[in-house]
């Protein structure tokens, strides 16, 4: 990052996170010392640990368990897949070196003087650090617990030994940011109790100096250095969560006390920092709901279980996430792909065929109760039997009676007309004065039939190292959305930051229309009226505006869908489904599939993949399109 990102950065901050910043700056100094001779960690003569209930692996579907057990081994075996990159040497793992780049990050060095956003010095430095968020250890750990296989727990030491080795406090890329120590100690939480029958769990923790060590460090940097201001979003989450379960399970520490009801307090204001009354996240990047949702139920349970006192509001705003998140999933249950996703997980004990979200409605079901109007959840996961033996809390809120389709805080609103899904944006830019995680996609729609990406937000892709690819998917181009004089709505002021952000304002909605408007392009401004009925979708847009604009109208079509344009008619078809899109005859249409130079026609079905995938493009000048989207209804065949 040059001068400019900095200078760009600091004026999104208030006098408040300033000073905090200051103070961590002077922190880091001083720390530099401890670096050079870290601090000893005093702990407690009894260390004891509370496992699992006894018939808690019982509850373990056997599907859902050969998964891991079948992850497990391929994990044995030295197999592993990171962001669409495959490793073959996860037997031993370099902890530092970065597959995909084939660059390896400094270890020797103070952490704080790593300069981790430069893919130049360090590599990506999201495939370094997912590894050592030790996710894949607490599979090796589940396999033990089902099997009693001994070679998943040896595997499991043999790779924190190498860890703590290789990974000294404050030295290297893994002691820089606060929510991978926070995503590592929920891992460690886990792994210590999924290994409570093997005989060398106590040594490798409890009863061994260096995990101790390792386990003080990292919730004396997480209260040292809190997530502050703008940077308060899911991170800020992630570490309270991190700190909570840890000192919580890992009660060995004369600061254990003092830590809890630190991380207890920020963890359940935070919470309601981060999310909106009607229980969607304010980052409105759904997949960090989703992570926000895991990491807030994996530390209040672990807290609940300890018998520290979890707050009332903690549980309730727990509760309002879940049913949000039961109202947005489509058919499928899939929710929205707005804004980014980093395919981040709280806490991961499944095998890769289990369901993200049907796993959290599988948990949320089991701990607040499943209401009538809640999705089907046919999947079952290993996570949800574990985490509701720990505790079950007694939540007393007010629930909806009915599946919600408009969030007015959030802007959200979900189309449905039998198998097809809408969604309509029309809500704030993102969160916080730098909103990290947003996309410049106001107005942009989602349409899915029976959980097939049709009108698809193309996603997100990547975070660092690639400016182009991270500029392209997160454009008002690269949405189903219109733009004007090849600006984006929003201004971008670097990868996780907006200098100038489109307001947008709902003005009508019901259960077949909604409309709504931006200032994004001011003085002119955008409005748009989506209805779907009776297998149509009917999108109307209007440049209200004193002067002619060049206008761009995209759609950008998901990977299984194939088009044959003919004028302004694109005919789309799929497994399953056809449709015929009548577009805008006062444009000039076009398809763009796969193209590099700009980027255009892409779809990321994760992060660090994409794939090609048809983007259509209308050019002209026009103030008012009409665009018609007309599902063909499957043909009964005659008696």
């Amino acid at each position: 990052m040059g001068p400019g990102w900095y200078l760009r950065r600091l004026s999104r901050m208030g006098t408040r996170e300033i000073r905090g910043r200051v103070a961590d700056v002077v922190n880091k100094r001083r720390w530099r010392r401890i670096a050079a001779m870290p601090s000893e960690a005093a702990w407690l003569a009894h260390r004891d640990f509370r496992p699992l209930p006894a018939d808690a692996l019982q509850a373990v579907p056997e599907q859902a368990a050969a998964a891991v057990i079948a992850k497990a081994n391929r994990l044995l075996d030295g197999h592993a897949v990171y962001f669409g990159v495959s490793r073959d040497d996860m037997a031993g793992p370099d902890w530092s070196f970065d597959p995909k780049t084939g660059r390896r990050a400094p270890s020797d060095v103070y952490s704080f003087d790593v300069a981790y956003r430069s893919e130049e010095t360090v590599g990506d430095i999201k495939q370094i650090w997912e590894p050592s968020r030790h996710q894949h250890l607490t599979v090796l750990a589940a396999a033990y617990a089902l099997t009693g296989d001994d070679s998943y727990a040896e595997r499991v030491a043999d790779h924190l030994k190498s860890w703590w080795a290789a990974n000294p406090p404050l030295r290297g890329v893994h002691w820089v940011s606060g929510i991978e120590l926070g995503i590592r100690l929920l891992s460690w939480v886990w792994t210590r109790r999924l290994l409570d029958g093997w005989p060398g769990a106590p040594g490798l923790f409890e009863d061994n100096p260096e995990a101790l060590h390792q386990i003080w460090h990292h919730q004396r940097w997480l209260a040292a250095f809190p997530s502050r201001g703008s940077s308060a979003n899911n991170h800020v989450i992630a570490e309270s969560a991190g700190q909570l379960a840890a000192s919580c399970a890992f009660r060995w520490f004369p600061e254990s006390s003092l830590w809890r009801t630190q991380a207890m307090a920020s963890l359940d204001e935070q919470l309601a920092r981060n999310t909106f009354d009607s229980g969607l996240n304010r980052e409105l990047a759904t997949e960090y709901h989703g992570l926000v949702l895991e990491l807030g139920l994996v530390a209040a349970l672990e807290a609940e279980a300890a018998g520290t006192p979890v707050p009332g509001s903690t549980w309730q705003l727990l509760l309002r996430m879940t049913d949000a998140l039961a109202s947005i999933v489509d058919d499928q249950l899939r929710p929205p792909r707005q804004g980014d996703a980093d395919d981040g997980y709280g806490l991961v004990v499944d095998g890769d065929e289990v369901h993200r979200w049907a796993s959290l409605l599988a948990t949320g079901g089991a701990l607040f109760g499943r209401l009538s109007w809640w999705p089907e959840v046919p999947r079952a996961d290993v996570r949800t039997a574990l985490l509701t033996a720990l505790a079950k809390p007694t939540v007393t809120a007010s629930r909806p009676t009915e599946r919600q389709n408009h969030f007015a805080d959030a802007g959200m609103t979900i189309l449905r007309d039998d198998e097809i899904w809408c969604r309509c944006d029309g809500g704030p830019h993102g969160f916080l004065s730098i909103a990290a995680h947003a996309h410049a996609d106001a107005l942009s729609v989602e349409v899915r039939h029976n959980g097939v990406d049709i009108l698809a937000d193309p996603g997100t892709f990547c975070y660092h190292g690639e400016p182009e690819w991270r500029s392209y998917f997160r454009s008002t181009l690269g949405h189903n959305t219109l733009q004007l004089d090849d600006h984006d709505q929003s201004t971008s002021g670097g990868p996780f930051m907006w200098t100038k952000q489109a307001h947008t304002k709902v003005r009508t909605h019901g259960p077949e229309s909604w409309s709504a408007e931006h200032d994004g392009y001011s003085p002119a401004i955008h409005r748009r009226w989506v209805q779907l009925a009776d297998s149509e979708l009917h999108i109307s847009d209007e440049v209200v505006s004193s002067r002619r604009h060049r206008t761009r109208l995209a759609f950008h079509l998901g990977p299984a869908v194939s088009v044959e344009l003919e004028d302004s008619k694109a005919h789309l078809a799929w497994d399953g489904g056809s449709a015929v899109l009548e577009l805008p005859q006062e444009l000039d249409w076009a398809i763009h599939h796969g193209a590099e130079k700009p980027p255009l026609g892409w779809y990321s079905p994760g992060f660090g993949r994409k794939v090609p995938a048809a983007t259509l493009i209308g050019t002209g000048s026009a103030r008012v399109l009409s665009t018609v989207l007309r599902f063909r209804r499957a043909e009964v065949p005659a008696l």
